[in-house]
């Protein structure tokens, strides 16, 4: 099938049901289920296949140009998205780190502008790209670019950190496609450097990042800028509920893709978790790691800004080839040490969770989690550093003595027990990352007339699975769940006293989206 394809043809991909994902898309199906925000799945018709580009109404020569890039066969997320984005249908995608999203909005993006002769007026831009971070809006600047070889479209990108006069003579002259920061895009708007009244086509890449982050207040003065008469496209990892609500804020009639990466990216990735007695065992385990994998590229990911800049230091004064990228690093500094990272001149990068969906380098062979991070879900998009391009790659987590609940949310989004490499869990973890029926055995707490046991965490013993897995045993090691419940039917109950077990109620998390905007 070429060229655009038929309404009757259409109808029957929207008809049908998209095959569910795993991992994170997995772990938050029942939260989509319960938002208002409905969207309508699109995925192949019965029958037809569509294994090209040429399949996917892309003109030849940009199918010339992915042939000469390498480019041959499409992802799954790219196979479904590009023909939506071509009929001009609101589409959201939701796909892991690493499925080539930029390709599925960039490509039909720059097909429909080429058909379209008019030219941007000065200070406007055609289309405009929200990402969350620097890296992210220079890798998909740069990507895009690789598509317009020889087209005559004009690219540019401003983020934070850089030279906003320099920004403001790059966009005097129009733009057909920006790629911006929602912070520095402000910026500029409120400089009169750049208008959003001829946006046609509107991407949000990593949606929940950029929630995550605090950009919700950007994200909605810049909706109310730009025409209500455009095509929004919304990409994310996960989809909570405050996803569901932006999108349903955002977009008009969305088509719905969820897919996973080619052989589950997440499902090669190894995971192990260590549990330690604190930083300096943490940082011990790491070098001994990192001095038995000599050839090995690491990111190391920690939570704050100070803390990465501090273990930087000290395993460059001890003589590892290492460099770090955090949010007070200056925009030439970040670039310096992703370029040293990509070639190769640094082994180790040290990062914290915003450079975490910006660094694509297919080489990263580990990931550590020094920190383990408040919001679970962003152990899911460092974890997803590794594993590219259809690689195989290593995950491993340090977990503190005051870090077992950070782990157990990890564990409950997943929906997977992370297998213990070595240390000791403490016997108060319960965490069933499996639901648990009603009753004893609950959450680790008890009722009044309910004795439940938790199960506390402990290492299984017996010979490993297949999958390389602990066997399980008949019970883990772990105590009573010493919480009590007034109430009749159970639940969770406030921390008790009984020392060999925790009845630990669920902690409040915190909202973060509407919290104050870190630099990005």
């Amino acid at each position: 099938m070429t060229g655009r394809h038929s309404a009757a043809a259409l109808e029957a991909f929207s008809n049908l049901q998209v095959p569910k994902s795993r991992g994170v898309l997995d772990a938050n199906a029942n939260r989509i289920a319960k938002t208002a925000f409905r969207g309508r799945a699109f995925g192949a018709p019965k029958g037809m296949t569509l294994t090209t580009f040429d399949d996917l109404g892309l003109s030849k020569n940009i199918v010339a140009t992915l042939t000469t890039l390498g480019f041959s066969t499409p992802t799954p997320i790219q196979e479904k998205g590009i023909p939506v984005v071509l009929a001009g249908r609101d589409l959201i995608g939701l796909a892991q780190t690493g499925t080539g999203k930029t390709a599925a909005f960039g490509l039909p993006m720059i097909e429909m502008l080429l058909k379209d002769e008019k030219r941007p007026d000065n200070r406007t831009t055609r289309a405009l790209i929200l990402a969350p971070t620097r890296e992210l809006v220079n890798q998909i600047g740069d990507n895009l670019r690789s598509y317009l070889r020889r087209l005559p479209l004009k690219i540019n990108q401003v983020v934070g950190g850089a030279s906003i006069g320099k920004q403001q003579l790059q966009l005097e002259k129009g733009t057909d496609i920006l790629v911006a920061t929602p912070g520095r895009l402000l910026d500029l708007i409120a400089r009169n450097a750049i208008s959003l009244r001829a946006v046609r086509y509107l991407v949000l890449d990593e949606a929940d990042q950029m929630l995550d982050l605090g950009f919700i207040h950007d994200l909605r003065k810049i909706s109310k800028m730009v025409p209500p008469k455009r095509q929004t496209l919304l990409f994310s990892a996960t989809m909570p509920p405050s996803i569901a609500d932006l999108a349903a804020s955002f977009l008009t009639d969305p088509l719905k893709i969820a897919v996973s990466p080619p052989g589950k990216a997440a499902d090669k990735v190894e995971q192990h978790v260590h549990f330690v007695a604190g930083q300096n065992a943490k940082t011990e385990m790491l070098k001994k790691i990192l001095n038995d994998n000599p050839d090995g590229r690491s990111i190391v990911f920690l939570r704050t800004k100070h803390g990465a800049e501090k273990l930087m230091k000290h395993l460059d004064a001890t003589g590892y080839s290492v460099a770090s990228i955090h949010g007070n690093k200056s925009q030439g500094q970040r670039e310096r040490a992703l370029k040293g990272f990509r070639d190769g001149e640094i082994k180790t990068l040290i990062a914290t969770d915003v450079a975490a969906r910006g660094i694509d380098i297919p080489a990263v062979s580990h990931v550590f989690n020094y920190d383990l991070p408040e919001v679970p879900d962003a152990y899911v998009h460092r974890i997803g550093r590794t594993a590219r391009a259809g690689r195989e790659g290593i995950a491993i987590a340090f977990c503190g003595p005051d870090e077992g609940r950070l782990l157990r949310d990890v564990e409950k989004l997943m929906g997977i027990e992370i297998p213990v490499a070595s240390g000791e869990p403490p016997a108060n973890l319960a965490r069933p990352a499996r639901p648990q029926r009603r009753g004893g055995g609950g959450g680790g707490g008890n009722n009044r007339n309910h004795q439940g046991q938790s199960k506390g965490r402990g290492k299984a013993e017996g010979a490993p699975k297949a999958d390389g897995r602990p066997a399980k045993t008949g019970h883990r090691k772990g105590g009573n769940g010493g919480g009590q419940n007034r109430n009749a039917n159970g639940g969770q109950g406030r921390p008790g006293g009984n020392p060999g077990g925790n009845g630990q109620g669920r902690p409040a998390r915190s909202g973060t989206a509407g919290g104050r905007r870190r630099q990005a």
